[in-house]
This record gives C-alpha cells, structure tokens and sequence, in this order.
C-alpha cells in the first residue's frame, strides 16, 4: 500500500474518532438535570393556602421562584409561554414542642409545613410528578424563623425533585 493509500485510511480513522467524541459530547449534559429536552421554562404560580397562615402562599412561592432562578436550569416564565408548570397547595402549619429542659418545659418548638406539589410538561400535556411534601424548622422566640427553615427545605427537595429526580 502506497503511502496516500496509507493516509487515507488514518484520514479516515481520525475523522470517524471525531465523530465519535463530538456525537458522544453533543449528547452528554454538565447542567445534572435529566429534565426532557423541550423543559427550559417553568411557570410558577402562587401556591394555594387551605391553612390560617396569612402570606404563607407568597412567602413559599418566592423562596422557590429565588431557588429555581439560582438554580439556573429552568428559566421562569408566564403561564401562557412556559414548556412546564409547577402548582402547589399548602395542606397544613403545625406547630410542636421541640425539646424538652429538665423541668418537662418545651426549651424550643417545631413548626413543620406540609404541602402537596405537582410538576406538568404543558407541551405535551402531561404530570410529570406529583408529590406530597413535609419540612420542619425549628425556633425558640420568633416562629418566624421556623417558618422560613421549613421553607427553605421545601423548596430545596422541590427543587431537587423537578431538575434532577428522574
């Protein structure tokens, strides 16, 4: 075999490893999200309220809106223009005793937040997942801070759940 013969033939060998990597590479993501490729953007809308919590809805809707927009593998967007949608409902505000000191005296308190989510693909009109949800956040004074530890939990899992839980 002449030596054109020869270059031809590892021509041939290089362009097809090219294809290989390049096809191999095109495929793989680095994001970590194993949503269907046609999911790039979520509506959130305010989550429904059957507790007394006043603003419990909105507080719970922004802290996931804030962690989905860090999270940065779903843009936000409308109702009317998003590939997916996420809804929820607030089913419950419990509150706890924590701890006990030695005297039988509850030292700290628990407030756990229980609430049922649900993700659909809009495009093709379908649930993608539906879960029900329970975090707890502790505080002494200031229920307050309770309150937004379980939510910082909630939308932590919810989020976890609708980018990567495939």
């Amino acid at each position: 075999m002449g030596s054109a013969g020869k270059k031809g033939i590892v021509s041939v060998l290089l362009f097809a490893q090219w294809c290989l990597l390049f096809w191999g590479c095109g495929i793989y993501s680095f994001s970590g999200s194993s949503l269907p490729s046609h999911i790039r953007t979520v509506a959130i809308p305010l989550f429904e309220d059957k507790t007394a919590e006043f603003g419990i809805d909105q507080q719970l809707t922004d802290i996931l809106i804030d962690a989905i927009t860090q999270d940065n593998t779903l843009k936000i967007a409308g109702p009317r223009s998003a590939d997916s949608i996420l809804k929820g409902t607030i089913l419950r505000v419990e509150d706890s005793a924590g701890q006990y000191d030695q005297d039988e005296i509850a030292s700290d308190f628990r407030v756990t937040i229980t609430c049922k989510v649900i993700f659909e693909d809009v495009k093709k009109r379908k649930t993608l997942w539906e879960e029900t949800y329970s975090r707890w956040g502790s505080y002494n004074d200031d229920r307050n801070e309770g309150i937004e530890e379980a939510m910082e939990k909630l939308s932590t899992d919810i989020l976890n759940r609708t980018v990567s839980g495939w």
